[in-house]
């Protein structure tokens, strides 16, 4: 593993980078711990702004250039800025089912498999996560898709505290 590739990057990619690894992690014990507590409520608030960072960065990144600088990567970002719209509207009319419906798909589908496209061979996050010990990549991969495993599976009932 090597963040060198990381460093040498445009400036979009870095900020890109640097709010979609905390929206992970942070989304990840989100997801995973008791719902509707005044930390999840103050956590899910710094989420949904990494989250929004993160789609608004990526509107300036146009490595893969299939339409005016743009790729179909794009309508994620537009689905993450939407969905972000969606889930604090629901969340302000205690609309809990939807809520967390729209930051599961949000979660899963934006950082999740769209994290797994970057690893593919070529892109930036693959030379990051295979250069150098390409054990340390395989073992940061595992580690990743052993902690989603973990957040499917571990479904924890929704606290009372208000």
């Amino acid at each position: 593993m090597s963040l060198e590739p990381l460093f040498n990057a445009p400036l979009a990619i870095q900020i890109h980078v640097l709010a979609v690894v905390p929206a992970a992690i942070l989304g990840a014990y989100l997801l995973a711990w008791p719902k509707g507590t005044p930390r999840h409520r103050l956590l899910g608030k710094f989420w949904m702004a990494l989250m929004v960072m993160t789609a608004l960065s990526s509107f300036f990144i146009h490595r893969i250039n299939l339409a005016y600088g743009f790729s179909p990567i794009h309508l994620l970002s537009v689905m993450v800025l939407v969905g972000s719209w969606r889930a604090i509207l629901a969340a302000r009319r205690h609309d809990i089912r939807t809520h967390l419906r729209v930051v599961s798909g949000m979660y899963f589908g934006g950082i999740v498999v769209a994290g797994l496209a970057t690893l593919l061979p070529g892109r930036l996050m693959n030379a990051v996560a295979f250069s150098g010990n390409g054990w340390v990549g395989l073992a940061v991969l595992g580690l990743v898709a052993a902690a989603t495993v973990g957040t499917i599976r571990f479904r924890p009932r929704r606290s009372r505290a208000a």
